[in-house]
């Protein structure tokens, strides 16, 4: 017989607690912090992160895949073994959660991974900075995130500063509309681009605040059971300045192009070259965005827990 890994998930005591009476808890993804911030932002954006989730009322759990098990609500130094470069941990997505468990191979999660995760083990919101989305080239490369089929298929609210600007945005929404999945602006109509408050696109709907969101969304289970994004743009004075945005756009795009990067490593070094020709300044966007979106996230977990 063949000697696999058998799967396992470990729960932290605090998050086991939070669950079982009926409190508020938030997912929180890995690969932003393994594979998407340099060091020690990326630590210091994670603090900051569940902070900002305790801060709202709820409880945080951060998920990854350590020494063969997930672990929904790493420690501190949990998360600095997985993002130890020597571990050369895996980005996982959704489709890699039951090779990475039978291999022991260490991961950090996706927002794909992380939410079939959290909804496995009863954890409804997921905060995260971008969803994945259509790329540019997705005409001849077919080039989807799994965020969007993922979602598609599990009942999770995920607040999120829109998509990246890298994506086509226009395409990704219509990819959210045919699989079922309603997105709706915090407080706006206007899609977020992530770095920029808007995109240039609109959505249908506008949710005026974290109850509404939570009581939209349990709704919305009553009849579907796919996932529900809620779009929350970026401070207007924490945005990267547009001009400065379209130039760091444009040659992080032709530096795609001519180095002919595909697949998983077109994001990064798409972000790499941004964070590069804007001296940093879209790192910080970055870290303020996601540390707001944990925060939304932690008041949607408190009033959903408080009305399901």
């Amino acid at each position: 017989m063949s000697n696999f890994r058998i799967p396992a998930i470990t729960v932290s005591d605090e998050v086991t607690s939070a669950l079982s009476e009926g409190r508020g808890v938030v997912a929180l993804e890995t690969t932003i912090i393994v594979q998407g911030l340099p060091a020690p932002v990326n630590f210091e954006v994670a603090s900051e992160c569940e902070a900002a989730v305790r801060k709202s009322g709820a409880t945080p759990a951060t998920i990854g895949v350590l020494d063969g098990r997930v672990v929904v609500g790493l420690t501190g130094g949990e998360l600095e073994q997985l993002a130890d470069r020597d571990r050369h941990a895996a980005k996982l997505s959704a489709r890699d959660l039951g090779l990475a468990l039978a291999s022991g191979t260490d991961g950090a999660t996706t927002v794909a991974g992380t939410i079939v995760v959290a909804h496995r083990v009863g954890v409804s919101v997921m905060a995260t900075g971008g969803l994945g989305g259509v790329h540019r080239d997705a005409a001849t490369s077919f080039d989807e995130s799994a965020d969007l089929a993922a979602m598609a298929r599990t009942p999770v609210l995920v607040v999120a500063s829109g998509v990246k600007s890298i994506l086509d945005v226009g395409a990704t929404l219509e990819r959210l509309d045919t699989l079922g999945v309603p997105v709706a602006g915090f407080q706006t109509r206007q899609f977020p681009g992530f770095y920029l408050r808007e995109s240039g696109f609109t959505v249908d709907w506008a949710l005026a605040s974290a109850d509404e969101a939570a009581a939209a969304f349990l709704t919305h289970r009553q009849f579907s059971p796919t996932g529900f994004l809620v779009a929350n743009p970026v401070a207007a004075h924490q945005e990267l300045d547009r001009t400065r945005h379209d130039e760091a756009l444009a040659r992080a795009l032709s530096l795609v192009s001519l180095q002919g990067v595909t697949g998983k490593d077109v994001t990064p070094a798409l972000l790499a070259e941004f964070a590069r020709h804007t001296a940093g300044v879209s790192v910080q966007v970055n870290r303020d965005l996601v540390v707001a979106n944990a925060a939304l996230a932690g008041e949607i977990a408190v009033s959903l827990a408080t009305i399901s």
